[in-house]
């Protein structure tokens, strides 16, 4: 499951604000709020999916591993043997 600061991350990285998330993901605002605030709110199972599918879909990717948790920024490859 993507962390509160993953998600601040994921959406500093893309440029986005809080409405323009909550927008892609098809949630409300104060879900969006409650999913990223460090208390400990509790969310719905599917707003955490929601999020998380609209920042991967838009080249986001979550890292998790021993020593901690991020995210990273992809852009799509263009294929150099297509031509303009």
């Amino acid at each position: 499951m993507i962390t509160a600061r993953q998600t601040r991350a994921a959406r500093a990285l893309l440029g986005w604000t809080q409405e323009t998330l909550a927008e892609k993901a098809l949630v409300s605002l104060t879900a969006l709020k409650r999913l990223e605030s460090e208390s400990g709110l509790k969310v719905y199972e599917t707003t955490h999916d929601q999020v998380r599918r609209a920042l991967e879909a838009n080249g986001i990717v979550f890292l998790n591993s021993d020593q901690g948790e991020g995210v990273m920024f992809v852009r799509a490859k263009i294929d150099s043997r297509r031509s303009p």
